[in-house]
């Protein structure tokens, strides 16, 4: 055991002088935070910006109810540009309606009044403000659908036979579990970064150097030498997995979750719950890690091996996301999607 503790000490000490294993541990813990806080931004930017958005249509006047509509439900109407398609297909504009010359002749007459929208369907991230803005109209459509059967003497629950109403059986605790295994998958990801230099240096880069001959030498076994090195590895990848887990703590606390519907509560259970059930893919990826590297003959060698077992942990998350799999007994055995 003392052995064991001496290699430990020894390669720790190499590691925190080595700049490329501290900024391989440190590097993701601060990238992560940083990334999740900028996509949720996004999110609620966008969400703010669909629920106060403008409402762009070309000939306007021409449907003077509609646009009575639109600004009654909170929105602003604006002119659309001469070239809607073009507005749209370079960027300028997520969508626009178009209101044709016969939309009021139509409409007078209690025909079905069509009303063009112009959008591009390869942009994904126009989709929240096209739909909310679909949406609007046949809203509309529904509410002046409904006028019209009143109107003749006729109840509007005629045109509706059955309705659904829909009931969210998922509980708020359910919700918050559903976005916190998004957020794990750094913490998973941590696991595999942190201790990834140091353990492709106390192997590969030990043969590469010609010093595995000089560790020998001593008065250490080898298995005491490869536990050493492996739990050296090991102190690494779970001091990653703490930084980041405690970054992505705090980032979410500090981003906008309230706008999203998401109710979060970071209790300190919680967070050491799972501290505790991550790390034990500290000691997995490691002992991979150095395993892979030590079929290799030089440092870079090791580096393109091991960058391939950053497919471990997506394997099972991209498994998990496909088949929306419940917790099942035999998840525990498995590295990865027991976590």
């Amino acid at each position: 055991m003392n052995q064991v503790l001496a290699v430990l000490r020894k390669e720790l000490i190499d590691g925190l002088r080595d700049r490329r294993s501290v900024v391989s541990a440190l590097l993701f813990p601060l990238l992560a935070p940083m990334m999740v806080t900028f996509m949720l931004n996004i999110q609620a930017e966008r969400k703010r910006e669909s629920m106060d958005m403008e409402i762009p249509i070309v000939s306007a006047e021409r449907a003077p109810d509609l646009v009575n509509w639109i600004e009654r439900s909170g929105f602003t109407v604006v002119d659309g540009p001469e070239d809607p398609e073009e507005a749209v297909r370079e960027g300028d504009l997520d969508f626009v309606f178009v209101v044709p010359e016969d939309f009021a002749e139509d409409f007078a007459e209690g025909k079905t009044a069509e009303i063009e929208l112009v959008h591009d369907g390869t942009k994904k991230d126009a989709s929240a403000s096209i739909g909310r803005a679909r949406g609007l109209i046949q809203s509309y459509s529904r509410n002046l659908g409904t006028l019209r059967l009143i109107a003749r003497g006729v109840s509007p629950q005629i045109a509706l036979p059955v309705k659904i109403e829909d009931v969210d059986a998922a509980s708020a605790r359910q919700k918050a579990a559903h976005f916190m295994s998004f957020i794990l998958v750094y913490v998973i990801m941590a696991a595999f970064m942190a201790g990834m230099n140091l353990a492709i240096d106390s192997t590969a880069g030990e043969r590469e150097r010609s010093s595995f001959e000089p560790l020998l030498v001593n008065p250490v076994t080898r298995l005491a030498l490869a536990l050493g090195k492996w739990l050296a590895a090991v102190v690494f990848s779970a001091t990653g997995i703490a930084l980041t887990l405690g970054s992505l703590v705090f980032a979410l606390q500090q981003a906008s979750l309230q706008e999203l519907g998401i109710n979060l509560t970071f209790s300190v259970p919680v967070i050491a719950g799972v501290l505790f059930t991550a790390l034990p893919l500290a000691f997995f990826a490691s002992g991979m890690q150095m395993l892979v590297s030590s079929f290799a003959r030089s440092f870079k060698e090791a580096q393109t091996y091991v960058s391939l077992l950053i497919v471990i942990p997506i394997i099972p998350t991209v498994f998990v996301i496909l088949y929306s799999l419940n917790n099942e007994w035999w998840m525990a055995p498995i590295p990865v999607l027991s976590q």
